[in-house]
């Protein structure tokens, strides 16, 4: 594997205070995996296919940090309802699922505040920043990350908003 090529689930804090945005990429020497490569100038035009890693604020103020994936930097509504975030702590990782992820009863804010070991009024809302990192509209690039959506959507409304 290339020597900037990691996969995803070995990407640490220390890689991310290195190099805040990754791409996914192939790799021959691991097929079948999830491989990320580091892109080292910011900030991009676009944020497909990649990962921004960067700190994040809890409810009760603390910082973590996280990955964050599924960011359309000039569509605020499909980042709200697709994007994807994953927590760093004590060397390890938890993806939490979105409300219409199919898993979502298993690795939803209940799962996140266990892996945490903190109440969910600790946590939520959490507060991303990654305007540095790219450019597009405000409102995709800074955000919060409720408990609870604010819109839920229907099965075919999330495939509409996927597909247009």
């Amino acid at each position: 594997m290339n020597a900037h090529h990691k996969k995803v689930e070995e990407l640490t804090i220390a890689d991310l205070e290195t190099f805040a945005v990754w791409q996914f990429a192939n790799s021959d020497a691991h097929p079948g995996e999830t491989v990320v490569r580091p892109l080292k100038k910011t900030p991009v035009k676009n944020l497909n296919g990649r990962l921004v890693g960067t700190p994040i604020r809890l409810a009760n103020g603390s910082d973590v940090w996280a990955l964050l994936g599924n960011i359309d930097p000039n569509n605020p509504r499909l980042t709200r309802h697709f994007l994807t975030l994953t927590i760093f702590l004590e060397g390890k990782q938890f993806t939490m699922a979105r409300y219409h992820d199919f898993d979502s009863d298993g690795r939803g804010p209940q799962a996140l505040a266990a892996f945490l070991r903190l109440p969910l009024d600790a946590i939520f809302p959490i507060s991303y920043d990654i305007s540095r990192f790219c450019i597009g509209k405000v409102a995709a690039l800074i955000g919060t990350i409720p408990k609870d959506p604010e819109e839920k959507l229907t099965r075919a409304q999330i495939i509409a908003l996927a597909v247009p």
